[in-house]
């Protein structure tokens, strides 16, 4: 008698290149589309001048109540040069999109499970910020009259804003608090040393303190809008799982063996297993049945007290 074997059809499935030029797209839409929802959304504040001012003279009087450092000290510091005021500038202008697109860009290829969580945490904390900038319109430093502070930005360039909020229509300038520059800084750092295990990957944390000076010292943001923005961040980190590293390892575990008859248990080295390896009934071969001992071997555990079935009689 014959066989004859069908040939298997050839799979019907699209092929991987065109699911993942898909699950890109996707991507890049929805990302696309939270921006956009986030932009629209922080230009309903605009027109609040005055509880903006407002809240500024609130925030600016707490930070001193709370002896939180002057704005002023770090922003005289940048101004020793027009170099290093014009850097600022520029890193506040041109550091903060770039940097966590790339963030994210280098996520989807490399750590696809860290991406997720990334997007995640950033989509969080840019909705409780959008709240947050609806809710509490506020003023930036550079334009309170109290706080002393030069507009970096105007004076010396580059700048993202228009000299008169009013007529900005790319930026709404009264949604200091939070500073998304910096919460955004932060997870890149935190999401990089998650990703990463090189020694060197806690180096990222300069970025974050980095911007933290910027955005002070240009006198774009107040301390309390850098901290409202850490708060903000710990609570997203908090609500959303963290990816697991890698599945549990076989190898590296220690298994228990528990020598017959005895109480306790003997941690013995960990290593692969091997067809002859013990299970934790001692004398009993992994998927096989008890075995007696060869000639004269003793099992481990202590000796009974006299042998099994002492005292019936060897005659019955």
């Amino acid at each position: 008698m014959t066989t004859r074997t069908t040939p298997a059809e050839p799979p019907t499935d699209p092929p991987g290149r065109g699911r993942e030029r898909r699950r890109l797209l996707r991507e890049l839409l929805l990302v696309a589309g939270l921006f956009t929802v986030y932009k629209a959304g922080r230009m309903l504040s605009t027109g609040r001048t005055d509880e903006a001012f407002r809240n500024a003279a609130r925030i600016w009087d707490a930070e001193r109540a709370l002896h939180l450092p002057g704005e002023g000290a770090i922003q005289r510091l940048l101004l020793h040069g027009d170099a290093l005021i014009q850097t600022a500038n520029g890193y506040y202008a041109a550091v903060h999109f770039p940097a966590t697109a790339l963030f994210l860009i280098w996520l989807y290829v490399r750590r696809p499970a860290h991406y997720l969580w990334t997007r995640r945490v950033l989509a969080v904390l840019t909705g409780a910020a959008l709240a947050l900038h609806l809710a509490f319109p506020l003023a930036p430093p550079r334009m309170l009259d109290a706080a002393g502070l030069v507009d970096t930005g105007q004076v010396y360039g580059p700048t993202v804003y228009r000299a008169a909020p009013a007529t900005d229509t790319l930026a709404n300038q009264f949604a200091a608090m939070p500073s998304l520059h910096f919460g955004w800084a932060l997870m890149l750092a935190l999401g990089m040393i998650a990703a990463t295990r090189t020694r060197w990957r806690y180096l990222w944390s300069a970025h974050p303190l980095v911007t933290l000076l910027v955005v002070v010292g240009t006198a774009n943001h107040y301390w309390l809008d850098a901290i409202v923005a850490a708060v903000l961040l710990g609570a997203a980190l908090l609500l959303v799982p963290r990816p697991v590293a890698g599945g549990p390892r076989v190898a590296g575990v220690s298994r228990v063996v528990a020598p017959a008859g005895s109480g306790s248990a003997e941690v013995a080295p960990s290593g692969p297993a091997s067809p002859d390896a013990a299970s934790p009934d001692a004398g009993v071969p992994v998927g096989g049945s008890p075995a007696a001992p060869p000639d004269g071997a003793v099992l481990p555990g202590p000796r009974p007290s006299e042998p099994v079935g002492a005292g019936a009689g060897s005659g019955r």
